[in-house]
């Protein structure tokens, strides 16, 4: 049987290159917009967390950045916690939460689909985050158009 003679990685090992960008860091030009939509369930996979952290980074590059949580994304925008609002019951619990409203605090807005709050997940605008509007759903696609006409940069998440 081979032995394996090489010793454990030990915390603080690097696996990876770390330091090498290969692409220029793009910043926004005065004026651009991007949009990062949501029609996906909180927790249901990493794409809500990770195109959060997208958001983020382009509303940090210049970008005139706005989120559209719609469908099954509005659960996204939902205050949380247990036992009691904002108590965050396991390490990482409040991860979208609190993405959400750094978004919102360096200046991002977020929209929610009034009609897939109540209809679909049968909940009102106080459960928003605060700072999230809610908006009509005749809105969520002239939003998308509003953004499309301004060449503004979109990333779509879906999940299914």
């Amino acid at each position: 049987m081979p032995a394996v003679t090489l010793p454990s990685h030990t915390a603080g090992d690097f696996f990876v290159d770390y330091e090498e960008k290969v692409f220029e860091d793009v910043k926004a030009e005065p004026g651009q917009k991007a949009l990062v939509t949501f029609h996906t369930v909180a927790f249901e996979g990493s794409i809500g967390l990770v195109n959060l952290l997208q958001a983020t980074r382009l509303l940090r590059k210049g970008f005139d950045t706005t989120i559209l949580l719609y469908g099954p994304g509005v659960t996204l925008g939902l205050q949380r916690g247990f036992p009691r609002l904002g108590d965050e019951a396991f390490p990482g619990h409040l991860a979208i939460n609190k993405q959400l409203a750094k978004f919102i605090e360096e200046g991002g807005k977020v929209y929610a689909c009034r009609f897939a709050l109540q209809a679909l997940y049968g909940h009102g605008e106080p459960s928003l985050i605060p700072g999230i509007r809610p908006i009509s759903p005749l809105d969520v696609m002239d939003i998308q158009l509003l953004h499309k006409r301004d060449n503004a940069f979109v990333i779509n998440s879906w999940t299914l």
